[in-house]
């Protein structure tokens, strides 16, 4: 059992695993003169889903871009299941990233690949770990099997609805069963009903795999449903962490501001 509380920093926790996988201390970047992450911090727990919220352009896509280790922060650390991303060479950082999912805003589909070549290509990047994650037909057959569309296996992505892409492109993630997943905007341009299933299917899949996800979002309705803890960005810190209660409860006016 877990007990949280806390805003602006204070928070706490105390569950059965307190397995950190994700961990940044102090993060820093600027472009010119615009300090974009003043001082980040964040912690990961293992099995947790941790939302970020914050304003267009309060450096959240910076963040996740320094934490995948496609952008080199000015100063600070990112440590990712133990080892500090800044110091890893590109091999090291090539084999890090088979462990961890990506789910691009707007799905990222590759047009002139069928659904089987898409779920296809990462396990191509990775030939020496997807060795180790079993047979390529029966690996994409149960990523889509995983998000319902075992169906579209032959499918273009033009053929598919933005649901059935963001689904599609949930099965890519997961085919190389990786330990973490990072979903940027997963319900961004979606209806209502269909934003509501890709939310279910996040948590079933948390649920199933064990994983820990990092979601970023502005989806308040999004945020309750799947996040077990929330950090709040703004002026490039991480202003208020807590349960989606808590901070929904707040009476500061910067953390008022994100549940209006």
């Amino acid at each position: 059992m877990k007990e949280e509380r806390g805003i602006r920093g204070n928070y706490t926790r105390t569950q059965s695993t307190n397995e950190i996988v994700i961990q940044i201390k102090d993060l820093h970047k600027s472009f010119d003169e615009n300090k974009v992450l003043n001082g980040f911090n964040m912690l990961l727990y293992k099995g947790e889903n941790l939302v970020i919220m914050g304003k267009s352009g309060s450096g959240k896509t910076v963040m996740i871009k320094c934490l995948a280790g496609l952008m080199q922060p000015d100063s600070g650390s990112i440590e990712v299941m133990g080892r500090e991303i800044t110091q890893l060479g590109h091999k090291d950082l090539d084999d890090l990233r088979a462990d961890i999912g990506f789910l691009f805003q707007g799905s990222a589909l590759y047009d002139s690949m069928t659904v089987q070549e898409n779920l296809e290509f990462p396990l191509r990047r990775h030939k020496r770990k997807q060795k180790n994650r079993g047979n390529t037909d029966d690996l994409v057959r149960e990523a889509l099997e995983n998000v319902g569309l075992a169906h579209t296996v032959n499918l273009m992505p033009v053929e598919l609805s933005g649901g059935m892409k963001r689904r599609v492109a949930l099965a890519r993630t997961l085919i190389m069963k990786p330990k973490i997943i990072l979903y940027d905007e997963p319900t961004s341009g979606l209806d209502p009903i269909t934003s509501k299933e890709i939310v279910e299917l996040m948590r079933t899949i948390q649920k199933k795999y064990d994983t820990s996800s990092i979601i970023i979002t502005h989806d308040v309705d999004c945020a309750r449903v799947i996040s077990d803890r929330m950090i709040l960005l703004v002026d490039g810190i991480n202003y208020a962490e807590g349960t989606y209660k808590e901070l929904s409860e707040a009476s500061d006016p910067k953390i008022k501001a994100f549940f209006k």
